[in-house]
């Protein structure tokens, strides 16, 4: 999907959960991926907008799109 002065909608900005240890809380990353959904959001921004981003390794940005795109009803 590309942006233009034509594109419409709500794209909720996602922070990244984390549990206490430091690890993806992924019970908590669905949980905000089917709230946004439910909410009528048009789409969803994820990793990093919080600064989290730097904080992952390229294997858990991986996992975290193929969670999010897996559990996305779109």
């Amino acid at each position: 999907m590309t942006f233009s002065v034509t594109s419409k909608g709500v794209y909720a900005i996602a922070t990244t959960p984390f549990l206490p240890d430091g690890s993806i809380d992924r019970v908590s990353l669905d949980r905000l991926t089917d709230f946004y959904q439910e909410s009528g959001c048009t789409g969803i921004t994820i990793l990093g907008i919080m600064g989290e981003a730097p904080k992952l390794e390229p294997e858990e940005s991986r996992a975290i799109i193929q969670q999010v795109v897996g559990r996305s009803k779109i």
